[in-house]
Order: structure tokens, then C-alpha cells, then sequence
């Protein structure tokens, strides 16, 4: 069985808590930190699940924040039934041995 594993991104969630309401706000508190990024960065950041992220921005973030890595990503794993396939044999046509094409004939016209 195969687990599928996920996250939410939480960060804004969480700036809400501490009231922080505007990316723009983040900006200035990660420079203290020594993280420049741009302010469409911090935006994306803000409002996009990100696919990857660097250690020193999520722990400037925790910074900020005063929280935990697992306050801001929530996590889940799941089992994952496996995909059915067709039943061999049974109920499966092969069509290369029932389908041939034929080969034209070509006469002349008489």
C-alpha cells in the first residue's frame, strides 16, 4: 500500500493570529533578519503554497512569528488504495491477433 503524503502552507493563517494582515508588513521584519526579498516574493510567500523553501526563511519566519516549522506547514500522509487494472485474460480483446487489415486489390479497369 502506498502513503500519499501532503501539506498546507499556514503562514497566512498564522500572520492573522499575531496581526499581521498585509505582505507588505513581512517585508521590513525579514530584512531585520537578513533575508532580502523582493516585495512580489514576500507576496507569493504570503499568498502561495511554495514548492520550495529555504531554511533561513522559514526560520526567520518562525522568528517573526514566534512559532514552530509546524505551525506554519500542516502536514498529512494517507494510505493510497492501488489502482485497479484490467483482469488478464478474461474480458481483454487482443486486437492485433483479430483486427488485420486487408490488402487492396488493384485491377485494371476492363
Amino acid at each position: 500500500m502506498k502513503r500519499q503524503v501532503s501539506y498546507q502552507w499556514r503562514l497566512r493563517e498564522v500572520m492573522a493570529t499575531r496581526g499581521i494582515f498585509a505582505a507588505s508588513d513581512l517585508s521590513p521584519l525579514l530584512a531585520e533578519r537578513g533575508i532580502e526579498l523582493s516585495s512580489v516574493q514576500v507576496w507569493r510567500l504570503v499568498t502561495q503554497t511554495p514548492e520550495r523553501l529555504s531554511l533561513p526563511v522559514l526560520a526567520a519566519l518562525c522568528d517573526i512569528l514566534e512559532v514552530t516549522p509546524t505551525d506554519l506547514i500542516a502536514t498529512r500522509a494517507e494510505n493510497v488504495a492501488p489502482r485497479r487494472t484490467a483482469a488478464s485474460g478474461a474480458d481483454v480483446v487482443d486486437l492485433a491477433s483479430t483486427i488485420r487489415p486487408k490488402r487492396a486489390r488493384i485491377t485494371p479497369d476492363s
